[in-house]
């Protein structure tokens, strides 16, 4: 399952991904994971969360990052939710040119059986490319 959060910068993305990955660990079975593009949030996030900084791994593009995240799910058999935050920084890729990028993020949190949710700054005031609405269903926009 992959849900995306998306909205203007300032309004809330953060917060929410801070708040779903707090109450998701107080009941998952398995691990959670928060990825952000520096360490500001990382005093946010339960203890048991797992925090990645990605800066530290000098992601280019999406295909890197699909490894990165592909790596995450491979070392860590009881995965069961993704946060990211910073999305565009991470990837460097305008949000537009990213369609594959997100089937391949279907099929990827199918085989794993993880949650991703993603928090994606929207490049053009409030605009939301197609293929992303039936991600940030049931009013994932900020």
């Amino acid at each position: 399952m992959v849900r995306v959060i998306y909205g203007d910068k300032g309004s809330g993305k953060t917060k929410r991904l801070l708040d779903l990955a707090n109450s998701a660990q107080q009941h998952a079975n398995g691990s959670v994971v928060f990825i952000d593009s520096d360490k500001d949030c990382m005093f946010g996030l339960n203890h048991s969360i797992r925090f990645v900084d990605a800066s530290e791994f000098h992601i280019d593009g999406p295909k890197m990052f699909a490894g990165f995240i592909a790596g995450i799910a491979a070392q860590d058999y009881d995965l069961e939710y993704i946060y990211i935050d910073s999305f565009s920084s991470i990837v460097r890729h305008p949000i537009d040119t990213l369609e594959g990028f997100f089937e391949y993020l279907d099929f990827f949190t199918e085989a794993a059986d993880v949650k991703l949710y993603i928090g994606i700054a929207a490049e053009t005031a409030g605009h939301l490319p197609d293929f992303l609405r039936d991600y940030a269903q049931g009013g994932d926009t900020v």
